[in-house]
């Protein structure tokens, strides 16, 4: 199995500081504005805390941010504009490292990477941007359209598979999940394929349950690979916030995520939200999405996001 292509990051950061322009202003500027004027003190503190609950970074991750702002306050006097927004960045990088398990690879092909997330996530795109990635590392590539609730979402996927070169084993519309991703997983099997990339419905249109039929999914892979899903991963849309938490709290608890990726950071002022899911959930920000190209998704780094966020 051929390895991944390694990210092209050039020119990334400028567009992750783009992206994240709306979260800066709203944040930072709030920051500025209670920093600003007379000199701070506990009562600008708590201001700065309401700033921060306020970009959706959530009540324990604000409240870790501040222990260090306010020792920082007491014990270094850092009361300037500059140097808290450099502490904030700091402590906020590091609250974004969560370490991540490595994926059990497979002693034999294909790597299976179950996709989960809400419709309107992005999920089936991300997938196509991250097959598009291991089909330029010269991997051979298998897609599984198993929202099958969804019969855009099935020809979307299949557009997306000539787009990039990668087959799709799907079913009729209605049909039943898990019967596709079974045979997804079979004819990876047969055709030796490096990688197999599952798209799962995000919401149902029967009176089944999501989860139930997310963990028979889960199931059925286990089954017909051993070993797999080598990934879970969670696509997240920015623009819900806090909400965010919530819904990965759900997921995990149905599938145990392996890492999550969030996309449309270029589209909201939430972007604090991803600080809260790191900081809360322990589950490791694998992808962040700032725009609609291939390259506008790239791997996670917690020193690049705490510094776009605040330069």
């Amino acid at each position: 199995m051929s390895s991944e292509a390694p990210p092209a990051r050039s020119g990334f950061f400028s567009r992750l500081r783009d992206g994240l322009r709306k979260t800066r202003d709203s944040l930072v500027g709030k920051i500025e504005a209670v920093l600003s004027g007379t000199a701070v003190d506990e009562t600008k503190l708590d201001e700065l805390e309401e700033a921060l609950l306020a970009s959706d970074l959530g009540p324990a991750a604000a409240r870790a941010v501040m222990e260090s702002a306010r020792g920082a306050f007491y014990r270094q006097r850092v009361a300037t504009v500059e140097g808290m927004r450099a502490l904030l960045a700091e402590r906020i990088a590091e609250l974004l490292v969560v370490p991540a398990v490595p994926p059990r690879l497979p002693t034999a092909p294909p790597l299976v990477m179950l996709f989960v997330g809400t419709n309107g996530s992005g999920k089936t795109t991300t997938i196509a941007k991250l097959a598009k990635r291991s089909r330029d590392a010269g991997e051979t590539v298998l897609l599984a359209a198993g929202d099958t609730f969804r019969a855009a979402a099935i020809e979307q996927l299949q557009v997306w598979g000539k787009r990039i070169g990668a087959d799709v084993i799907a079913h009729q519309a209605g049909a039943d999940p898990s019967a596709v991703v079974f045979d997804a997983c079979k004819a990876a099997v047969a055709r030796q394929a490096d990688r197999l990339l599952v798209d799962t419905a995000g919401r149902l249109h029967t009176k089944s349950n999501l989860m139930e039929e997310l963990k028979k999914i889960h199931r059925v892979i286990a089954r017909a690979v051993p070993g797999a899903p080598h990934e879970t991963l969670l696509v997240l849309d920015a623009t819900t916030g806090l909400n965010a938490v919530v819904q990965a709290r759900e997921f995990h608890r149905a599938v145990a995520l392996s890492g999550i990726i969030v996309t449309k950071l270029d589209g909201t002022a939430k972007g604090g939200a991803v600080v809260g899911i790191a900081r809360d959930l322990q589950i490791p920000v694998r992808y962040v999405g700032v725009g609609e190209a291939p390259e506008d998704l790239q791997p996670f780094d917690p020193q690049e996001f705490a510094a776009a966020l605040f330069s």
